[in-house]
């Protein structure tokens, strides 16, 4: 990364778009900070999407196959996919990744791709990671109208889990939580592959809003003590325990509900690793292992590789990740996941219906 910009997420609520000016005005402040200090003019962008309306549906399914030789070929796999996007649950939504987590032939698992393998029935389990088309669409929006073309989209738990993860975590299984201000992403990892995703609907403002209740003080002067910092304010550290230990709780139990319905909890064997801006709450990490059962650390950011360097603030995450991504010459290689870049030329060229 040779520059960065950073501004305070306006016009957004729990990730959606409210107000697209005042988003606009904070993309314009950030990519102005980012020139400056890079010295190079933004033309293009890979992005992220996250917040409430991001999912994880898991669909299973069953399919004939189709040779007469009963070897398994694309056609197969495409028809699986073909018939999961008429489910019910993905009405209304942009799948932004496909990504299969099993195959089955004849009730047999199968290590790996099932194409040229024979058989009568297949079977899959496929992780669909989807956002609401309308969220996505204006978001992509806000940035193109600000003169930066979108090149591709990822999911924000994606994107961030190519820096903060080591293939041993992801192939043991883990799962990476991402703490923001107003929402928590939590994704699985199991055999290197994701296997489920969630977004909650609570962040770390959530714990600086209680600080600032209980202590009597500004919500400025609440996040700075929220992070450990010395300030004006006089209280009882024991009070101040109880206040955070609560809203973490909150947010643990939470996700450990979530590894119970999909049958994890206290069954990954590499832990929690929490990223994200909520990750410096100086008690988040014993309470987090003592809560769900599991090793806990605080994500480090190793993104070159066979480097020694290490990142110990994980909030660039993301950011970082997206660079990945955009300075890899084979997108799909690096991603092992699908790209939207079709859905993104349909956008354009549906603003260009009223723009012409």
């Amino acid at each position: 990364m040779i520059g960065k910009g950073l501004h305070k997420s306006k016009g957004l609520m729990h990730g959606y778009i409210i107000n697209k000016n005042e988003v606009s005005r904070s993309i314009i402040s950030a990519v102005e900070q980012a020139e400056t200090q890079s010295g190079v003019k933004i033309k293009k962008a890979f992005i992220s999407i996250g917040g409430v309306s991001l999912e994880g549906i898991n669909l299973k399914s069953t399919t004939i196959i189709t040779r007469a030789d009963l070897e398994v070929t694309q056609i197969d796999l495409d028809n699986i996919n073909i018939e999961n996007e008429k489910n019910p649950a993905l009405l209304n939504k942009k799948i932004i990744s496909a990504i299969p987590i099993e195959y089955k032939i004849d009730d047999k698992k199968v290590l790996g791709n099932p194409i040229g393998m024979q058989g009568s029935k297949l079977k899959s389990e496929i992780l669909y990671i989807t956002c609401l088309k309308q969220h996505l669409h204006d978001l992509i929006q806000a940035i193109e109208e600000v003169d930066i073309e979108v090149e591709d989209v990822y999911a924000s738990p994606i994107a961030g889990s190519f820096v903060t993860l080591t293939k041993s975590q992801k192939i043991a299984g883990c799962v990476l939580a991402n703490l923001g201000s107003e929402t928590v992403s939590i994704i699985v990892f199991e055999n290197d592959i994701p296997i489920s995703l969630e977004i909650l609907p609570i962040g770390s403002t959530n714990i600086t809003n209680n600080i600032a209740l209980e202590l009597k003080t500004t919500l400025e002067e609440a996040e700075k003590i929220k992070h450990g910092i010395l300030t004006s304010t006089i209280y009882p550290k024991k009070k101040l325990d109880e206040i955070v230990k609560i809203q973490l709780e909150n947010i643990f139990k939470l996700i450990e509900a979530h590894l119970k319905k999909i049958n994890r909890n206290a069954l990954l064997p590499a832990g929690i690793i929490i990223s994200g801006g909520g990750s410096g709450i100086t008690t988040i990490k014993d309470l987090a292992e003592a809560y769900l059962n599991i090793p806990s650390r605080i994500a480090n950011l190793n993104f070159i590789n066979n480097s020694s360097e290490i990142i110990h603030d994980s909030t660039w995450a993301v950011a970082y990740g997206l660079c990945l991504m955009g300075l890899s010459s084979d997108r799909e290689k690096s991603s092992s996941f699908n790209s939207i870049s079709g859905f993104i030329k349909q956008i354009k060229n549906w603003i260009a219906q009223y723009f012409v």
